[in-house]
Parts: C-alpha cells; sequence; structure tokens
C-alpha cells in the first residue's frame, strides 16, 4: 500500500500512516485519499490490528489541506467534474475515518487546516503540540469549512465554530486543547516516545496519552472568548458585522480587527458557511452533514468566488479577490437556497 506521498506500515499490532508529500506541507491528493482509505478498510479487517496512528514523516506538517491547484484546474477547465469526483472520495475517507471501528491516535504536530482538519478530528484522541496551527481559513478563497468542517465546528461551544469558520483564525496547540480540537496535548519531543508506547501497549492508548507531561501554556484566545461568544452570536452575517463594527466604533481593537478580517472573506461563502453550521448543529448523523457539504461543495466549486480566491490569494498572491456578490446583502436567500439544494439523486454523496 506504500506510495510515495502516504506511508503505510504495520508495527505489531497498530496501524501506521504517514503523510509524505512534505513539499507541500502533505496537502492531500485524491491518491493519497484512496490510500489512506484502503489502508484503513485492510486493518478495520484485520484482527491483529488494534489501534492505528495517524502522523507526517519528513519536514513539517501534519497537513495543510487538499490539492487546492487541482480543483481551481477543474472549476476553469472541466466544468468541476473532477473536482467534484475529489470531494466525494475525500468525503468518503471523512466519513469511513469517522465511524472507524478502532482507535485512531492523530499527531497533530504542525500545520492542520482544510483537508487536515478533516481527516485529524474525526479520530478519537487528536494530539497537539506547540507546533501546531489548527485553521479553516477557506472563506478567503471563496470556499467553506468542508470535509466535516459543519459537524466539528458547530460543536464547539461559545461560538468559536463560527468564529474559525468565517474568519480563518489560527490556534495554537494549547489553545487547540482548550478549545475541544484536540484531546491531548504535549511537547513535539515526546511525541517519537510516545508513538512508540502507543506500539508497545495498543490497548493503553488513553493511559498514555493522559500521563502528565507538563502544563501547556495558557490558551490566549481564552482572553476573548466573551468577545467571540457576543460578536458571533447571531447566524445572520449582517448581525456579526454590525456588532463588530459598533465595538469597534467605541474603540474595541479586537472587534475592528475581526471585522477588518471579514471585510477580505467572500460575502458569499461567510454566509454559506453560517447557514452550514446552523444546519449541522441539528443534525444527529455524520453521514447526513457529509451528504449536505457534498451539495454545498458542487455549487460553489464553479463558483465565480473559488477561482478568483484562489487566483488572487494563492496563485498571483495579490491578495485582491473582486468577489461576486461583492456585499453581504448580494448574497440573497435565494442563492444560498440554490447551494443547499438537493442535487438529482444519481449525484447525491452516499456513505459507502
Amino acid at each position: 500500500m506504500n506510495s510515495k506521498d502516504i506511508l503505510t506500515h504495520k508495527h505489531g499490532r497498530v496501524g501506521h500512516i504517514s503523510l509524505n508529500r512534505p513539499k507541500a506541507l502533505h496537502a492531500l491528493t485524491l491518491d493519497m485519499c484512496h490510500a489512506m482509505s484502503a489502508a484503513l478498510a485492510e486493518w478495520a479487517d484485520d484482527d491483529e490490528v488494534e489501534a492505528v496512528i495517524l502522523d507526517h514523516a519528513e519536514g513539517r506538517g501534519f497537513c495543510a489541506g487538499g490539492d487546492i491547484a487541482f480543483l481551481r484546474d477543474s472549476a476553469l477547465n472541466d466544468g468541476g467534474t473532477s473536482g467534484r469526483k475529489f470531494f466525494h472520495d475525500e468525503y468518503q475517507l471523512n466519513h469511513q475515518m469517522f465511524t472507524y471501528p478502532k482507535p485512531i491516535v492523530a499527531f497533530m504536530d504542525g500545520i492542520t487546516m482544510g483537508g487536515g482538519v478533516g481527516i485529524a478530528l474525526p479520530c478519537k484522541y487528536r494530539v497537539a503540540t506547540e507546533n501546531t496551527r489548527f485553521a479553516m481559513p477557506e472563506t478567503g478563497i471563496g470556499l467553506f469549512p468542508d470535509v466535516g468542517g459543519g459537524w466539528h465546528l458547530s460543536r464547539l461551544g461559545g461560538r468559536l465554530g463560527q468564529f474559525l469558520a468565517l474568519t480563518g483564525a489560527r490556534l495554537d496547540g494549547s489553545e487547540c486543547l482548550w478549545a475541544g480540537v484536540a484531546s491531548h496535548y504535549m511537547p513535539s519531543e515526546l511525541v517519537e516516545e510516545i508513538k512508540a508506547r502507543i506500539i508497545e501497549k495498543p490497548r493503553r492508548i488513553s493511559g498514555i496519552l493522559s500521563e502528565p507531561v507538563g502544563t501547556p501554556p495558557k490558551a490566549r484566545i481564552e482572553q476573548n472568548a466573551d468577545k467571540i461568544a457576543k460578536h458571533f452570536g447571531s447566524d445572520s452575517y449582517e448581525d456579526i458585522l454590525a456588532s463588530l463594527e459598533a465595538a469597534a466604533d467605541e474603540g474595541d481593537d479586537w472587534a475592528a480587527k475581526e471585522r477588518d478580517t471579514l471585510g477580505t472573506k467572500s460575502p458569499q461563502t461567510c454566509k454559506v458557511a453560517l447557514r452550514q453550521l446552523a444546519t449541522s448543529a441539528e443534525l444527529t448523523d455524520f453521514a447526513d452533514n457529509m451528504v449536505m457539504e457534498y451539495r454545498i461543495a458542487s455549487r460553489v466549486l464553479i463558483r465565480p468566488d473559488f477561482a478568483e480566491g484562489v487566483r488572487a490569494v494563492i496563485v498571483d498572491k495579490t491578495g485582491d479577490p473582486q468577489w461576486d456578490p461583492a456585499t453581504p446583502e448580494g448574497v440573497t436567500e435565494e442563492l444560498l437556497d440554490q447551494i443547499f439544494a438537493p442535487l438529482p439523486a444519481d449525484e447525491e454523496w452516499k456513505p459507502l
């Protein structure tokens, strides 16, 4: 099952998947998704495998996201056909991991964004370190927090999920632990030792990870938790903007900064994200969430903002995306209804 971009091994009674695309910060390709899914399927039926470790190999990690260049090329050149295939199979992997019958330990020792979030958060154990940088920055490129983001973010407390979805703010390792994004925290210097101990005694994962390893730094975002809950408390994007604007006018520098940050994001996908999280919060089945996200992805992929956002932020790096619609008011409820509408029956996403 080994390939140049995914390394898979069995160490005794533990399966081990390492992302191995260091020049792209281990961003996921379709082949990587397929290789991971195949390994997990084999180990699910292997009575000798009791647990799985997920990490990255050489270089910085953990996983910077999905193959954005591939998706943009699809949007521009094949009407989104190959991009929809990518989303379809990536979402199958997300669902497979969420429902996996054996514990998976994800070591988020580095950048964990977009597609990386999609393969980390379904895991029972999610280990952060001082190197962790967690974010869902999709609204900055005209996308939305997919790969199960609606499910995971909507279940964070204090409207933190809505704040992260809209602003793309980054959390460090201690903030991930405070927020519940990570289940455990440890210094990166201990990661290899802890992996070795899990491989030696996979039935003791919980105990091994819970042993004291020092006190993590104070979560800096905690000091703004009340402001996040207040200003991001509405599911109306206009209400959020108005709340930040009013506070900024009263001299709140934090509110002014977040208002300015939102001014750089796609109004369309900010409104999509708010509806997505509100809907996800009411769902009881992760598969239903993925059905919804695939519908959104199929539409947003080929709308103007995605190709334009990637151009401005990643390709040309001009930082001047021309959003369409250009204002929140231009993103109507009718447009959102179209983006969220069911697909033809033979095109809907279904779990394997």
